[in-house]
């Protein structure tokens, strides 16, 4: 009999879920309805901290990103943003309006988990970080998970919070050497990971890979894990995650000892994926010409984007007094060191472009930064094409419901609009 992903449960502490986790895809790309959906269903849905004060703006109509540009505004002109900080008061009040109003809201017998990037320094690298977890967890979060960075000194940062042992910690890797690092740095807290995220090179977004990733293969990296964890007597649930289009894929890797797996293009284009419409159909029109690996991130890592994204190339001043959430503890952001390069070779020039760096905090806002997984190129073939030419938006239950129940690489089309 063919399997299908209903046939594997994932067994995290006291809950057994359906084996499909949607990743946590900032700025609020994985929006709270989109987390909300696949708690309902059964599974797991991520929320992202990534720029949480602007998140709880755009959703709450809070003021946070107006209060900090007010308060620093005298430093908009300067090149040295070192002392523009963030209330560490405030930002736990956005995450508690973030994680608090989502949880309130939940349904079903999922789980919903927040991504935390430790690549968002702010300024005050542990500090910053510290609030965002702990604030996460006094508003009643189910699980953390830690992305974008080692997260050697993380869980020490909140060894001492009292929920420290019921949440659900996760850590998102791209190597075996990346876990031992982990594992090692946290071994004195008698506290193991419950679930490693093994993000792959095909994945969306930041990469944990140098710009020679296509030389490495999800699988391969999956069994090393598999094998070490073996050896050592660890029972963590590992969950792949990147280039996973269809039901058949997450079947190979279940039946081959992983938990659950992680996906997140096919919900790039569902209605409650927190992507303006017009976004989500550049996605649906893309070729994989299209896609690219680049370095125009600060934060150092390769970025899977498509090239048409109206960032690439702007030279806006930076905007660290409103946002600044790639500044590290001295203040720093390559984006600013690029701006100012070419503010000098161009010191008269109405306007600037700057190929090498992009102002990322500014542009996720804005979603002109179209970050997409590998496979985005396929999104078409998940729907119809309407008349007018645009393509069909689909539901993240439909999406959920054909990884869940689908075989043979199929994907179930939705019904025809009228």
């Amino acid at each position: 009999m063919t399997q299908r992903v209903d046939d594997y449960r994932l067994k995290l502490g006291k809950h057994e879920l359906v084996p499909i986790v949607i990743g946590g895809m900032g700025v609020d790309i994985s929006a709270a309805e989109l987390a909300l959906e696949a708690a309902r269903l059964g599974g797991i849905g991520h929320i992202s901290d990534a720029m949480v004060p602007t998140v709880s703006d755009r959703r709450f109509k809070t003021g946070f990103v107006a209060e900090k540009l007010k308060k620093y505004k005298y430093n908009v002109a300067s090149h040295d943003k070192s002392a523009v900080q963030f209330d560490l008061v405030r930002l736990a009040e956005a995450t508690a309006l973030h994680v608090g109003r989502t949880m309130e809201a939940k349904k079903g017998d999922g789980l919903i988990f927040i991504n935390c990037m430790e690549k968002l320094t702010m300024n005050a690298p542990r500090e910053t970080l510290r609030v965002r977890l702990t604030a996460a967890m006094d508003a009643g979060i189910d699980g953390i998970t830690l992305s974008a960075g080692l997260h050697l000194g993380s869980l020490a940062l909140v060894q001492d919070h009292p929920r420290f042992r019921d949440v659900h910690f996760g850590i998102i890797v791209s190597s075996l050497r990346a876990l031992l690092l982990f594992l090692r740095k946290n071994a004195r807290l008698n506290r193991l990971p419950d679930y490693i995220v093994v993000e792959g090179p095909l994945a969306g977004g930041h990469l944990g890979f140098g710009m020679d990733w296509a030389q490495y293969d999800l699988k391969t990296i999956v069994n090393e894990i598999h094998q070490h964890l073996k050896q050592e007597g660890l029972a963590i649930p590992v969950i792949p995650a990147g280039g996973i289009f269809t039901g058949t894929d997450a079947v190979e890797f279940l039946e081959t000892g992983s938990a659950a797996v992680q996906v997140a293009t096919r919900f790039t284009v569902t209605k409650e994926c927190g992507l303006p419409d017009e976004v989500k159909q550049e996605y649906f029109k893309s070729r994989e010409q299209d896609i690219e690996v680049n370095l125009v991130s600060p934060t150092g890592y390769p970025m899977r984007m498509l090239k048409s994204s109206p960032g690439l190339g702007a030279g806006i001043r930076p905007n660290c007094e409103a946002y600044g959430y790639l500044l590290d503890g001295s203040g720093n952001c390559a984006y600013i060191d690029a701006y100012n390069r070419e503010l000098d070779k161009h010191p008269d020039a109405d306007t600037l472009s700057v190929k090498d760096k992009t102002c990322l905090c500014t542009h996720m806002r804005n979603f002109d930064i179209w970050t997409c997984g590998h496979y985005t190129y396929r999104l078409k073939d998940t729907t119809r094409r309407l008349p007018d030419g645009s393509y069909q938006l689909l539901t993240a239950e439909q999406v959920f419901r054909d990884f869940q129940f689908s075989t043979e690489h199929k994907i179930a089309l939705p019904e025809q609009q009228n």
